[in-house]
């Protein structure tokens, strides 16, 4: 399976933050956003990824994390010079994706939980029909929303409904088959002139091969699109952090862990931080390990 990470868009609800940079480096705690959904990716075992990004953020996206060698990986980089909906990452990126399945993650989504690792892992070795997460939300009107039946098995998904009996909010974590990019360039543009995942999820479902993975009470889903949720992300992440000692999202100990690197590369890695906190972190993981990522 290939993943991608799209990380466009002019991140406006951050202004002026990203006037200058992209929202994509910004910090959530002690690592850029990017290393959350990142991270996500390579604990479902995917190592070849491609970045899609704008033409003025994707050179600063690129000098962070270069080829994705030194982690294990294979990083590659596309521009998509305006939203036009997330549904195009797919047609970006179909001479990366070939003939294989596909998981598309949102640049500004982190995901967090009990046996997360376990649950990427099985929806990673997707080879027919499409996985979607849902999440349990307090404001439906605010997302696209899976509605479903009295054995909870989706029926549709509306896009921002005004009124629905479902609360299960489809998050920006996507598993497909191949069949995504043709559904993809079939797409004609919606009213705001962008290319639906909604429309592609519903073509999945209307064929019978949509599956949802509900994300209940042990999983947090968080985004960073705005300041206030950037500051609850990292509220969040430095209350586990400095409550376990163990770093989310540090994907020189996930490269480490999952055998994308081996002991060599990763003291060059944790070296490389010098004495920093993140420094000597990884160089407590490379001489007494922790716990599984």
């Amino acid at each position: 399976m290939k993943g991608i990470i799209l990380a466009g868009g002019l991140g406006t609800r951050l202004y002026p933050l990203t006037h200058s940079i992209s929202k994509q480096l910004l910090p959530v705690y002690d690592k850029p956003v990017i290393y959350y959904p990142l991270s996500t990716l390579m604990l479902a075992g995917i190592r070849d990824i491609l970045v899609i990004s704008t033409p003025r953020d994707l050179p600063m996206i690129e000098s962070l994390l270069g080829d994705g060698g030194r982690f294990g990986l294979r990083i590659s980089y596309r521009k998509q010079d305006a939203p036009r909906g997330i549904s195009e990452a797919f047609i970006i990126g179909e001479d990366f994706i070939g003939g294989d399945s596909v998981c598309l993650i949102l640049g500004d989504n982190f995901f967090y939980g009990h046996d997360l690792t376990g649950l990427l892992k099985r929806h990673g070795d997707l080879k027919k029909g499409a996985v979607v997460c849902a999440y349990h939300v307090n404001d439906p009107s605010q997302y696209g929303i899976v509605e479903v039946d009295a054995r909870r098995r989706p029926v549709r998904i509306v896009e921002k409904p005004k009124a629905t009996k479902s609360s299960w909010a489809v998050t920006g974590l996507y598993f497909y088959d191949n069949k995504v990019v043709g559904i993809a360039k079939s797409l004609k543009p919606s009213a705001r002139g962008e290319l639906e995942i909604t429309e592609v999820n519903n073509r999945y479902l209307t064929a019978g091969e949509l599956s949802v993975e509900y994300l209940g009470r042990g999983f947090s889903w968080l985004d960073t699109g705005s300041p206030e949720a950037l500051i609850t992300a990292a509220q969040f992440v430095q209350t586990i952090e400095k409550r376990q000692g163990l770093k989310i999202a540090c994907i020189e100990e996930i490269a480490f862990k999952m055998d994308y690197i081996n002991e060599g590369q990763f003291g060059q890695l944790a070296e490389k931080y010098g004495n920093s906190d993140y420094g000597r972190y990884l160089r407590h993981v490379l001489e007494y390990g922790t716990e599984d990522v």
